[in-house]
């Protein structure tokens, strides 16, 4: 079962037509080619497919090989070609010859563009490793992924597509349409870092609003403060503070029945909208730009997030990675600073985001930057704010002095 799994994916293919149309034709280029790799043809099957709507019918073919398959699929009509190659490497390591072929084929269609990729399949004796491998990518750039041994749940909510996984690594981990949000093993370093460089910046943070934060993570972080008198989350998606009461009681710790604690399903534009309630700290919590959150990241939920805050308040949110997605975050920051007088962009890494990852502080007169060393320990000690596992005096500091490349990136929006 070891071998070589390659995949193309063609476009704007410039060949003669006749190639991608015609079996006869086609097939006499793959088992050219085929045979010039050193693989072993033992059968074979092709269709060409009628004309439909005036357009000229493609081809599906495939060679059944010694060592595996070749399969071919024609669109014509878009220039576009799908190829398949695997092999196994049983007696022998098949993958030059499956690279050749591959490489030999695709030149053959002369693409405009392609997208390639390769999949090492099994292990000798068993699977390499256990488990389901789900991977993400971050800004259709870079991809990145875990390998999960059990399944809890799987379910399509009003909303978005909730996956519940769990791993010896990870532990339980939430998915939502297939982007990583929390882990019990490492959501500290997303929840510590939104939550409290502007809750200890802030002399007595009173009250609070979380927007999203169905998990109940950055809740449990911000009930430590022992300011905190009363604290309302919002979020659109019942289904994820349902299967977080359920299922992630390591990373919520009861939070969300706290008795300081209201826990809303609703959405939080019109929450705000209605809301007479004024907060020392306003938290979004969400999921990204382009799921149903997207219009909570917009320049008029910002300016009402604004009006919502107290005197002295601060507004946190996640901005995205600074290296991926740099257009986002300079947006974002100016979007900000056209509304605050401060705006603090931050960061860290992010295990299970997979990269460096921007937050920024947002307020009319609080600047956690202004804020020594001295006093955040102090007020840590005050309102004895324990059980961290990533924040700290020290760090706070530290997420605040940002890399170059991040400096540069947000300095034309000073």
């Amino acid at each position: 079962m070891q071998g070589l799994h390659l995949t193309a994916d063609l476009y704007h293919c410039a060949c003669d037509a006749v190639l991608m149309t015609d079996a006869d034709t086609l097939a006499r280029l793959c088992r050219q080619h085929t045979l010039e790799a050193g693989l072993t043809l033992v059968d074979e099957k092709w269709h060409t497919f009628p004309e439909f709507q005036g357009q000229p019918g493609g081809v599906t073919g495939m060679l059944l090989l010694a060592e595996s398959h070749l399969a071919v699929h024609t669109w014509p009509e878009r220039k576009g070609v799908t190829l398949d190659v695997y092999v196994c490497n049983f007696q022998e390591d098949n993958s030059r010859k499956a690279e050749a072929l591959m490489k030999a084929i695709v030149e053959a269609f002369q693409p405009g563009d392609q997208q390639r990729q390769q999949l090492l399949r099994g292990d000798a004796d068993g699977p390499a490793e256990a488990g389901e491998l789900l991977l993400e990518n971050v800004a259709d750039v870079a991809h990145f992924g875990f390998r999960f041994e059990r399944r809890i749940l799987s379910r399509q909510t009003a909303y978005q597509r909730l996956e519940l996984l769990e791993s010896a690594a990870l532990g339980r981990t939430l998915r939502l349409d297939g982007r990583f949000m929390t882990s019990e093993a490492e959501e500290f370093f997303y929840h510590e870092a939104l939550v409290h460089p502007a809750a200890t910046a802030h002399p007595a943070p009173r009250s609070a609003l979380i927007m999203g934060g169905g998990d109940g993570g950055a809740l449990e972080e911000l009930l430590k403060h022992r300011t905190i008198e009363r604290a309302t989350l919002v979020d659109l998606d019942g289904d994820v503070i349902d299967v977080a009461r359920q299922y992630l009681e390591k990373i919520h710790r009861g939070a969300l029945n706290d008795p300081r604690a209201t826990v809303l399903v609703e959405d939080g534009a019109a929450f705000l909208a209605r809301t007479s309630e004024r907060y020392d700290l306003i938290l979004l919590d969400l999921t990204d730009p382009d799921t149903p959150a997207g219009p909570l990241y917009t320049p008029e939920f910002f300016r009402r997030c604004k009006e919502a805050l107290s005197p002295g308040g601060a507004l946190v949110l996640h901005i995205g990675s600074p290296f991926h997605q740099a257009d986002q975050v300079r947006g974002f920051c100016r979007t900000l600073r056209s509304e605050f007088a401060y705006v603090r962009p931050y960061g860290l890494h992010i295990p299970l985001y997979g990269t460096y990852w921007g937050l920024a502080v947002a307020s009319d007169s609080l600047d956690p930057v202004a804020v020594p060393g001295e006093t955040i320990h102090g007020r840590l000690e005050e309102r004895r704010v324990g059980d961290l596992q990533y924040y700290n005096a020290q760090v706070h500091g530290a997420l605040f002095a940002l890399p170059n490349y991040y400096r540069r990136l947000v300095a034309d929006e000073a």
